[in-house]
């Protein structure tokens, strides 16, 4: 099955969910940063495929030979799952058990662990404690699928949230687990190489571009509040 698949993304935990994704299922792409810093994201260009100017998005040629946008990247996981992933790489068959359980720990990541920022801790808590029951690999038996995809880009992110990973042991393992995945490490190098966002630089140096990062998401949220006055 052909694909003319184009990303539109930048470095963060929801835009590296679907690079990540396509290097698990080996598919061509193109793909273009959206600079926050010079609002790209509000573009009239790029509202035409996201008109809710977030990344992720994606373009591709559908079925029909016409192109279709896809945006919030737990549909874009389940889209590019259900058209391209056939013998089930990183997902599961629809109506299985698994599929449903992997299903339901998508959305767990969708509504609570990126959202819900306050609830980190305890959210983290709830990740580990499953981990830890049996002994899982991954969070659906011993295979990596789009919901660990989804969680790696939150996890490589907990000290940006202030959570000390070494207090989830299972957790910890899971994420070098994942890390040790070489597309992983592709896909989370996409559109550009961001080293603190994996934790790998500490202290100042994480901070100061933490800080970086919430004053521009504060000055959007701002900025769209006072377009809906």
């Amino acid at each position: 099955m052909s694909s003319n698949i184009h990303l539109y993304t930048t470095n963060t935990p929801n835009g590296v969910k679907i690079s990540v994704t396509l290097e698990e299922l080996g598919l061509p792409y193109e793909v273009t940063k959206i600079d926050f810093a010079k609002n790209t994201q509000k573009e009239p260009w790029f509202l035409e495929i996201n008109p809710n100017g977030r990344i992720p998005a994606l373009t591709d040629t559908f079925a029909d030979g016409e192109q279709i946008r896809v945006f919030e990247s737990g549909s874009i996981m389940e889209y590019l799952v259900s058209r391209y992933d056939k013998d089930y790489k990183i997902s599961f068959a629809p109506g299985t058990r698994e599929h449903i359980e992997m299903t339901s720990w998508l959305f767990f990541l969708n509504a609570g662990v990126g959202p819900i920022q306050i609830e980190t801790k305890r959210l983290y808590g709830v990740l580990d404690k499953h981990l830890g029951e049996n002994n899982r690999e991954y969070l659906i038996g011993n295979k990596c699928t789009i919901a660990d995809i989804a969680h790696i880009g939150w996890i490589a992110s907990s000290g940006w949230a202030g959570i000390d990973i070494d207090q989830f042991p299972d957790l910890k393992a899971w994420k070098d687990r994942m890390w040790a995945r070489p597309v992983v490490q592709k896909g989370m190098n996409v559109p550009e190489r961001d080293a603190p966002r994996r934790g790998i630089l500490k202290g100042e140096v994480e901070e100061s571009i933490a800080a970086e990062a919430r004053a521009w998401i504060l000055k959007g949220m701002k900025e769209d509040a006072g377009n809906f006055k």
